[in-house]
């Protein structure tokens, strides 16, 4: 077998479990923000690509380091193949981190490293990296992944470049910003004054408006315009957290969505977590831009989770509270990949994902795109521990 290994530094961070206590009383407990309640976990991911005969390529999100509450550590992978070619790459554009895999491929030399950032063999300092050689045909791999995080509240302020603040407000070809979605977003602001008021009434008019839709495939396909458009406000975490971004944007904020996966049981409510098993798992957040007070973290579309899940009033005690807890908080029982809207893949060509965002794994072989909402097809599988150790 074929092993490549890219270690990070040590999580030096102690981990410490929060507490579970019943919610049989429908009250949401406070997220604790201390300096010390860092958790680690480690996620695997194996993959198998269906059978196809020829050269494939596979990508696969990986755990970025956000400064403040997660920190991606150590990485490592074993793949069944001894012609294949594996780097640690980062999109164009946002700089998202992705495992790519070249199964077969054609002329191993001219799966080229030119005009990516790359993480390979010259690791950056405080990593290194090695391998050995093995041997297999199975267009398979196993990545292992350890990653540290921390219930998310305020973060130190950060200020943010005039390019940042343009590069937060652009539009994108999935996710516009004009039109419907900016006359939606002034009509909703029109009474506030400050940029934190015009958000809390964005993110009530969110609760509020939207639904959760069980029957919407995966995470949604982040299609805002679309809901605007039909007055049709059902969907999931990629819709609903979509949604709120684009408006934001739309009025001059800097926002942003971040698609990740959940990682271990939740604190705040049983259907907001997930552990072992998390292949379906995955959930997108979303993150404002405030002036003197940084990047604001909120989650709309776990309210309406729990509403529907739980089946739960939207005026119960516990939905109010938790409608409180996720404007301004997250909960860490999840780690982030990335932020790339429109992601265009390293190396990939005029290929796009299923998606316009790279939340699950995606792969092309000779026979097309396998799904990636059905990991049994695709024959993927992610699995998460908390260590504890």
């Amino acid at each position: 077998m074929y092993r490549r290994h890219l270690m990070a530094a040590v999580l030096a961070a102690p981990a410490l479990s929060l507490a579970r206590p019943s919610h049989a009383d429908g009250i949401v407990p406070e997220l604790a923000t201390t300096p010390d309640d860092w958790r680690q976990f480690e996620v695997t991911t194996r993959v198998t690509l269906p059978d196809a005969p020829g050269p494939a390529q596979l990508w696969l999100p990986l755990a970025q380091t956000a400064a403040g509450y997660q920190s991606a550590g150590a990485l490592s992978w074993t793949t069944g193949q001894n012609t294949d070619t594996v780097r640690r790459v980062h999109d164009a554009r946002y700089g998202a981190p992705i495992l790519r895999v070249d199964f077969d491929p054609e002329d191993p030399v001219a799966v080229s490293t030119a005009g990516l950032d790359i993480e390979t063999g010259n690791a950056p300092p405080g990593q290194a990296a090695s391998g050995q050689a093995g041997s297999g045909t199975a267009k398979t791999i196993v990545v292992v992944q350890q990653i540290a995080t921390r219930t998310r509240g305020a973060l130190p302020f950060a200020p943010l470049t005039t390019a940042e603040h343009r590069f937060w407000t652009e539009p994108t070809s999935s996710a516009p910003i004009d039109g419907l979605v900016r006359e939606t977003a002034q009509r909703i602001t029109a009474d506030q004054s400050s940029d934190r008021t015009k958000l809390r009434a964005l993110y009530d008019w969110i609760v509020d408006t939207t639904y959760r839709r069980a029957e919407t495939p995966g995470c949604g396909t982040g299609d805002y315009a679309s809901m605007l458009q039909s007055g049709a406000f059902g969907g999931k975490c990629a819709d609903i957290n979509g949604l709120l971004v684009g408006l934001a944007r739309s009025i001059g904020l800097p926002a942003r969505d971040v698609y990740g996966v959940r990682v271990a049981p939740s604190h705040l409510a049983p259907s907001l977590g997930r552990d072992g098993n998390i292949s379906k798992a995955q959930h997108c957040r979303a993150e404002v831009f405030l002036d003197n007070e940084g990047w604001f973290p909120m989650d709309p579309a776990d309210v309406r989770k729990v509403i529907l899940e739980q089946k739960l009033s939207a005026d119960s005690t516990m939905v109010h509270a938790l409608r409180e807890q996720l404007f301004g908080h997250w909960e860490m029982n999840w780690i982030g990949y990335n932020s790339a809207t429109d992601i265009e893949l390293p190396n990939a060509g005029d290929r796009r994902p299923n998606f316009a965002f790279l939340m699950y794994p995606c792969a092309f072989t000779s026979a097309g795109q396998p799904d990636c909402l059905d990991p049994a097809q695709f024959r993927y599988e992610i699995n998460s521990r908390e260590i504890t150790a």
